[in-house]
């Protein structure tokens, strides 16, 4: 009988933990968050600023960054999970003329659009000149 309840115990037991350890999670505390889907878009207004409109979903957070040409970031917003509409209005009259990028991402995809900046040399002088003889 002795013999008979040893292999049964711990066959039960190696039952028990094969179980216990098909329903543990194997990666506690670390789902990955929901990934937001966005649409942008961009126009440069009549005073010369940058209107930026980024819609989502309120599923995810996505961020939006304005960086020049050295990577540096120059401005940054992040929209929560709960904002569905940003629009945004960036003066870029003390900027220095150069190539800046306006990056969005939902930190899986990144969406960049480039913004050069150029400054037109005054005219000397008259535009057009008219002679009369």
């Amino acid at each position: 009988m002795k013999t008979l309840i040893n292999p049964l115990v711990i066959a039960f037991t190696l039952t028990i933990a094969t179980f216990a350890a098909s329903f543990a999670n194997a990666n506690p505390g670390k789902n990955p968050a929901p990934v937001a889907t966005y649409q942008t878009s961009m126009y440069t207004t009549t005073e010369g600023k940058l209107q930026i409109a980024v819609e989502k979903e309120a599923t995810g957070v996505v961020d939006i960054q304005f960086v020049n040409a050295q990577g540096k970031v120059l401005f940054a917003q992040r929209m929560t999970k709960r904002e569905k509409i940003a629009r945004l209005r960036l003066t870029l009259h003390d900027l220095p003329d150069g190539t800046y990028q306006v990056r969005v991402t939902n930190n899986v995809e990144v969406t960049t659009h480039s913004v050069t900046l150029s400054t037109q040399p005054p005219v000397s002088g008259p535009g057009r000149l008219v002679a009369i003889r």
